[in-house]
Order: structure tokens, then C-alpha cells, then sequence
């Protein structure tokens, strides 16, 4: 049996937590969203284990990943919101979480941030620390060039502390993006950032977010792959279905016949490494028997 983990799904109940970002403009986003829905494509994709990552900055949306990972075993983690810029108050949610099976690491939407420098605050900086002294996980959902220097200097500062770079950082993609001071930027930080062997990268999310986030193809994402793959290696990296986002560019099958085009090439173990591997040994997830047919 192959294992894949899909290292990042999104689930959301407007009901159950409040979704600043979801507003009528999210268009086919803007609803309560459940994973029963991308059951059948995990099924055909072949996926063995998801991570659920937080998709508000409130306890209430961590909750409730809580509430359907107990119904559905497919969920192996849960990456949840603890608030780094209260540090007092993040102790006490992080020791809750902590005691609930299935947590794995912390999230902050630190994109929707208007203060590109907000990882780099003081109280955010103390809460990064009681992360690194209680061994759990960070994921950097960044996306601006801002965004990658602050993981410079939180390495620095806490080189215990295990990151990764969710969405690789939103680079730019397109026929013509590797010509263009944007991506040279992003290539370079992103080469500097993987220089700390506890930095990951997750292949998620490689659409634009605004414009025409379907547009992307195998070519115009594969300059992307090729160079974190370079830099991170295959086995610092982590595959990302980034469902249910991924439905404004395809859907999740599309995405994952994209990725598994770019992976096609590399030997049996790279594959195993970013199919799931990374994201076992990141996450600390539950090891799985495979068997032999």
C-alpha cells in the first residue's frame, strides 16, 4: 500500500466560527465547507492521512477540526491557531492543545496581517519561543518577500524551533516569472531559508491568488518545484492539496495530477519523501504498515 499524506486541507463551518476572509467575494468559497466533500478524490488519489490546518485566527475554527477529525480517521493532524501575540494567553492554549491527540503544530494568518513585520514583534517572538521549548511546529503561511526575511531572523533566534513555508511562499508563477525581479527575490530568500536544515517547504497552493488562479499549468508551476527542490531536497519537502481553496484553481484531482506529474521523474524514495515522509517526520504523524500486496 503507498502511502500518501496530504499535509494541508482546509475545513470550515460559518456557523460554527467567524471567517474574516470569507466574504461574498470568496465566491464558490464563501459556504460552510466539510471534508466529506473531497472524500471520493482522496479515495481516487490514493491518500492515506490528511492535515487539517487552521483557516481562522480563533479558537472556535480549531475547534472544530477538532470535532471532525474524532469522526473521520483519515485526519492524522491538526494544525491549530494559538494567539502569538498574547503570550500568556498562548501558554494556556498551547498546553490545552497539547493535550488533545491528533495536534500537531500552529498556524497564524500572518498574510491577512496588514504589518508585513509582525513575526518579528516581541510578544509574537516570546510565543515563537514556547513553541521551540515545547517542540511544536510552526507552519509560515507567508507571502510576501517580508515574510521570508522574518524566517531569517526567527532561525536565528530559535534554532530549535521546526518551520515550514506553506505555499513555498506564494511565488510567481507564469510563463514569464522566472524573468522578473519578483521571482529572483523569492528564489534567493528561498534558498537562504532553506540553509536551516529545520525550515520545510510545502508544494501547495501554486496558483495565483488573484486573476486567474486555474491558469496554472505543469510547465509554468514546475520552475517552482525545480527550484525548492533543489534547495530544500526532497526530503524537506511536503505535498499540500490546499483543498478546499484548490476549487478556484481546478479542483483537488487537478492538483493532484499536477503535482504527480512533476514528482513522476524522481526516484521511489524522493517521491515517498514529499508524498508523505516529510510531513510523517514533521508532524510527528502515526506511522503507517505498509504491506505487501
Amino acid at each position: 500500500m503507498t502511502d500518501i499524506i496530504d499535509a494541508h486541507q482546509h475545513v470550515w463551518d460559518l456557523e460554527r466560527a467567524v471567517y474574516a476572509w470569507l466574504t461574498p467575494e470568496a465566491g464558490v468559497l464563501h459556504r460552510t465547507i466539510e471534508l466529506d466533500e473531497v472524500l471520493p478524490e482522496f479515495a481516487v488519489a490514493g491518500v492515506t492521512g490528511t492535515v487539517l490546518v487552521q483557516s481562522a485566527d480563533n479558537d472556535d475554527d480549531t475547534d472544530h477540526m477538532f470535532e471532525v477529525a474524532a469522526r473521520e480517521p483519515l485526519v492524522q493532524g491538526i494544525v491549530g491557531y494559538v494567539p502569538l501575540h498574547e503570550p500568556a494567553r498562548a501558554a494556556e492554549r498551547l498546553a490545552d492543545l497539547q493535550r488533545r491527540p491528533r495536534f500537531c503544530g500552529v498556524r497564524n494568518l500572518i498574510h491577512d496581517r496588514p504589518d508585513a513585520h509582525w513575526l518579528r514583534r516581541p510578544d509574537v517572538d516570546e510565543s515563537l519561543g514556547l513553541l521551540a521549548a515545547a517542540g511544536v511546529p510552526f507552519d509560515v503561511v507567508g507571502v510576501l518577500p517580508e515574510h521570508l526575511e522574518a524566517v531569517l531572523a526567527i532561525s536565528e533566534r530559535h534554532p530549535e524551533l521546526d518551520l515550514v513555508i506553506d505555499h513555498l511562499n506564494k511565488p510567481p508563477i507564469g510563463a514569464a516569472a522566472t524573468a522578473t525581479d519578483a521571482w529572483q527575490t523569492w528564489a534567493s530568500l528561498l534558498a537562504r531559508v532553506a540553509e536551516n536544515p529545520r525550515v520545510r517547504g510545502k508544494v501547495s497552493g501554486l496558483y495565483a491568488s488573484t486573476g486567474d488562479p486555474a491558469s496554472w499549468t505543469v510547465d509554468t508551476i514546475r520552475p517552482v518545484f525545480d527550484h525548492a527542490l533543489d534547495v530544500f531536497g526532497p526530503d524537506r519537502l511536503m505535498y499540500g492539496g490546499d483543498w478546499p481553496v484548490s476549487l478556484i484553481a481546478g479542483g483537488y484531482t487537478r492538483v493532484w495530477q499536477g503535482i504527480s506529474e512533476l514528482v513522476a521523474d524522481l526516484t521511489e524514495t524522493e517521491r515517498t519523501d514529499i508524498l508523505a515522509g516529510t510531513a510523517r517526520r514533521f508532524y510527528s504523524l502515526p506511522h503507517l504498515e505498509v504491506l505487501d500486496d
